[in-house]
């Protein structure tokens, strides 16, 4: 593992300083290289997991068993921004069944959790990012047995050995890992999470050799309860596998460490936990069917921005421009609206997608964009206004008090293998080291998705027991005349929506390679509410890297939007491939502004 790493940094040191393409579309140069191949591509937000992918890749497993591989090493190589402990959203194709399939990986909240115990216990409110109150319970472990039992080819033995490697023996730490470190507070409060990631009580430093053995030791019970199954068929013993953290001794640490130290989870709700497979959902943006995950997440909105913007000449209007940030940032603001409205956990809520996802419906709500001035309220549409019941649905409350954390810390991994099976992996910790605390002995850190609830009964986000919280993390894929084209993705918090479809237009609208498309100078807006407690809302705020002109961030600051410029590299981490549909040639590229990676052969 450790020979074939070096070699994968050597490789990438070389080109990375180079201007990587000669599109003579666009004409611009690249920080990093396009990075493409015939066979597979892989990009994620670590080398080191883009490395365990292809090494599965290259060893005769499909996306599906990479997949799983590269997520493993991710949780043990970017641990500030998702783990073991993760909830997650995957959207995957299978190209013998010719169809995209989504696995909501997502929290339920525990049986304890309801808005009077909040009301009663906690003054009201919910612990922002902070403890185990703020906590979802990891999902990410059956969306492991969820790709295998299903898709993949290969076991847990092999798939998860270059994570025990990793957080067995170690990895040195980047920069940005130790800077993240160094400013992590909250871990500074649990004695169980300062054991694993300060044993010194220092954060350690770049280039330090970092490791997680309880983790390993963790990630080698499921090792362990596969092979002590692996008479009984290869589905019981993956399912074993599975069991073993949601019905076994890990579970039942996991649940005694909570009810001893505050939590609100107990054995029955990791015992009764399921990831679900799930139909996606999708719109045509331009002759580009565009999916979606359907439930418990906000990627949805994306769909509803494209149709909203289906009715420009976005190309015409020019890249960055004033016309199309502008017209770009009040579709936004009118889907996250709809966001607020109508989306949440399935299981609880129904969904109006025929009519959310409606031409009609886009065209409708498309007359409340003012192209020359910004909005500063929230607007939800009625899709439904034939029938007044379903049309008026709960009022919405908007809180401009207080603070809330629109960005928030995930990852992502992107696989295309030989046969153009692809996976698009959204893995989250959701706030920076999750919960802060680490499970006991476990070497885990659960997801804080628990601060995204409503604690206002009748909103479609509002707490219940079992229930899913609506997360930020999404992704995309993108599939055109029927064959597979694009997956792309991001972390960011609820600006995912806004980094995945920039990415998606400047390829259609724009046409960039991958790696242009996530080079390009961004922008964002929080003039909705945020996704975490308590939800506030920054009416008419948008922002811009600096590389977008002066010119432009005067003519925005005219329409009456309330401007910030950030540095010139601040909003992204994407990456993503795609699937040339004349050639068959894979595009790998991942975002400069992080520890991302790509590769492809």
């Amino acid at each position: 593992m450790r020979h074939s790493l070096l070699a994968f940094a050597l490789v990438l040191s070389c080109t990375t300083a180079a201007l990587a393409q000669d599109d003579e579309t666009v004409g611009a140069g690249t920080m990093r290289p396009v990075i493409r191949g015939r066979t597979a591509a892989v990009s994620s937000m670590r080398a080191e997991a883009t490395e365990a992918a292809r090494r599965i890749l290259q060893g005769g497993g499909n996306a599906f068993d990479a997949a799983v591989a590269g997520q493993a090493a991710l949780a043990v190589t970017d641990f500030p921004s998702n783990g073991v402990g993760s909830d997650a959203v995957l959207l995957l194709y299978d190209a013998k069944a010719k169809k995209v399939v989504s696995i909501n990986a997502e929290p339920r909240a525990p049986r304890l959790a309801t808005i009077e115990w909040y009301q009663k216990n906690n003054g009201g409110k919910l612990p922002q990012s902070d403890g185990l109150l703020s906590g979802g319970i990891p999902g990410v472990v059956d969306a492991w047995y969820l790709l295998l039992d299903h898709w993949g080819t290969m076991t847990f033995e092999q798939l998860l050995q270059p994570a025990i490697e990793l957080a067995e023996q170690g990895f040195p730490l980047s920069e940005r890992l130790a800077r993240e470190l160094a400013g992590a507070k909250k871990i500074r409060q649990y004695p169980s999470t300062m054991r694993v990631y300060m044993p010194g009580g220092q954060p350690p430093k770049a280039g330090a050799i970092f490791k997680n053995v309880d983790l390993a030791r963790t990630l080698k019970k499921l090792v362990e309860a596969e092979k002590a199954a692996k008479g009984k068929g290869r589905h019981e013993a993956l399912k074993a596998a599975r069991d073993r953290f949601y019905k076994g001794d890990i579970a039942r640490e996991m649940a005694k460490f909570s009810e001893e130290n505050g939590g609100l989870f107990r054995y029955e709700d990791f015992a009764e936990y399921t990831a679900k497979i799930e139909t996606p959902v999708s719109t045509d943006y331009r002759g580009y069917q565009v999916y979606k995950n359907p439930s418990a997440n906000q990627g949805p909105t994306e769909l509803i921005t494209l149709n909203l913007l289906e009715g420009y000449d976005v190309k015409k209007m020019g890249l960055n421009t004033p016309d199309y940030i502008h017209t770009s940032i009040e579709a936004i603001k009118l889907a996250m609206a709809d966001r607020e409205k109508f989306l949440g956990d399935m299981d609880f809520i129904k969904i109006p997608y025929d009519a959310l996802l409606s031409k009609e419906y886009a065209r409708e709500r498309r007359k409340l964009i003012d192209l020359q001035k910004a909005s500063l309220e929230l607007r939800p549409g009625s899709p439904l206004a034939k029938s007044t019941d379903q049309a008026a649905g709960p009022p919405l409350r908007v809180n401009l008090e207080g603070e809330s954390d629109h960005t928030g810390d995930t990852s992502y991994l992107a696989l295309v293998d030989k046969d153009r099976n692809m996976v698009s992996f959204e893995p989250s910790l959701h706030s920076g080291f999750g919960t802060g605390v680490v499970m006991g002995e476990t070497g885990i850190i659960f997801n804080c998705r628990g601060d995204y609830y409503s604690l206002v009964a009748g909103e479609p986000n509002a707490l219940e027991p079992g229930k899913r919280p609506r997360s930020t993390l999404q992704s995309t894929l993108v599939m055109k005349d029927g064959q597979p084209f694009m997956i792309t993705g991001s972390p960011g918090g609820d600006d995912q929506v806004m980094r995945t479809i920039q990415t998606l237009m400047n390829v259609v609208d724009f046409g960039m390679n991958i790696q242009q498309a996530i080079e390009s100078p961004r922008w964002s807006t929080r003039s909705f509410p945020a996704s975490p407690f308590p939800h506030t809302m920054y009416p008419g705020e948008m922002s811009v890297e600096a590389r977008v002109p002066e010119a432009t961030r005067q003519a925005l600051t005219a329409r009456g939007h309330k401007l910030r410029v950030s540095g010139p590299w601040t909003q992204g981490s994407n990456a993503g491939v795609i699937v040339d549909p004349a050639t068959g040639v894979l595009s790998a590229g991942a975002d400069p502004r992080v520890d991302a990676y790509a590769w492809a052969w």
